[in-house]
């Protein structure tokens, strides 16, 4: 933890504030009074643990009491994705990964980044018990699963496996969903692992039918598989959208600083106790089993909300490794950390 507070101070100091157009003036300032706007955001994947943030600062009370009112849905198997419904203008706001900012600036897409929320994908790489597989070099040869063929996961399974020394022409990958899909994809041996989140990873776990052999949940997991925080968990909107709603941009940002402070300082357990009875209890997982998992990898999440130093450019290498990038990108545009340092201010925890 004390890594990646050092790394998010650095950040803070050199008060990294992406986009050009919202650094010209002063960092923005919450209304003391006056009406609550209403916010609309969709997560995609409102009820999976590496998405917990959002829901959890709705059950802290956080967004009323910053004074924003929050309208959250979560996207749909087969549906519109939510940073997709977020750049058509079907709501105001995504939660959703930071690498979206940089795929909707190769389209000629202004989006931006106002809060960060995690530093790992929480993502595990499962492999099928007695496969014996330790490191990306043991894939050479087999199919490995990730969730879509061009998916954030298969991006991450690529840039793994050039670390490794593999080119996509040395293993082979398949899309296979997560839950049941991905569990029946190890149980029939169509793969020898997958890539998958909470609570997947636990069913697995219980079931026996597979083991954890790459961590990128953890803080530590991600430094050592993929050379440095990789920020993922966000909140995106239409730049031109935050330049015109700079106040509700800010009470959104401050109810969500606070939970992650919340979550830094609080048990599993207690995180546990503002979430909704069937994200913590569910055929995938007991509630017992929830709690021990985040207990285990928690640190994926920020602290302050603030962009971890680098992170943006580790995000932008395993892109171009894996053939998305194909003109120059403009990270500079496509995050800010002022919202959060006001938040953070606000709370007392800077100056």
């Amino acid at each position: 933890m004390s890594g990646q507070r050092n790394a998010l101070k650095l950040a803070a100091a050199a008060a990294i504030v992406g986009a050009a157009s919202l650094t010209a003036a002063a960092p923005p300032t919450r209304a003391a009074s006056g009406k609550m706007p209403t916010v609309t955001m969709m997560v995609g994947g409102i009820d999976k643990q590496i998405y917990l943030p959002y829901m959890l600062a709705q059950g802290l009370g956080y967004y009323k009491k910053y004074g924003v009112n929050m309208v959250l849905s979560t996207e749909q198997a087969g549906g519109v994705g939510a940073e997709d419904a977020m750049v058509s203008g079907q709501v105001d706001m995504a939660g959703a990964w930071y690498v979206h900012t940089i795929d909707f600036q190769l389209k000629g897409k202004h989006v931006i980044d106002v809060v960060q929320l995690s530093g790992a994908p929480g993502e595990r790489e499962m492999c099928r018990t007695g496969s014996n597989v330790k490191t990306p070099a043991d894939w050479r040869g087999k199919t490995v699963g990730v969730t879509d063929l061009g998916s954030g996961t298969d991006d991450l399974t690529l840039y793994m496996a050039a670390r490794y020394h593999l080119s996509s022409k040395d293993f082979s990958r398949i899309g296979v969903g997560a839950g049941a899909t991905l569990i029946a994809g190890l149980t029939s041996g169509r793969t020898i692992c997958a890539m998958t989140t909470q609570p997947t990873v636990n069913a697995i776990e219980k079931k026996g039918i597979g083991y954890s052999a790459m961590d990128l949940a953890t803080t530590k997991g991600v430094q050592k598989w993929l050379g440095g925080f990789w920020p993922t968990a966000s909140v995106l909107a239409r730049t031109s959208w935050v330049k015109t709603h700079q106040d509700a941009t800010q009470r959104v940002v401050d109810a969500l600083v606070a939970t992650m402070h919340y979550i830094a300082t609080h048990s599993a357990a207690d995180i546990a106790a503002h979430l909704p009875a069937d994200y913590v209890t569910n055929p995938l997982t007991s509630r017992q089993d929830y709690i021990d998992a985040l207990a285990k990898d928690k640190t994926q999440f920020l602290p302050d909300g603030l962009m971890p130093a680098n992170g943006p450019e580790t995000v932008l290498a395993v892109e171009k490794l894996a053939g998305r990038i194909d003109k120059p990108v403009n990270l500079a545009i496509t995050y800010t950390n002022a919202f959060a340092i006001t938040a953070n201010k606000l709370e007392g925890y800077m100056k």
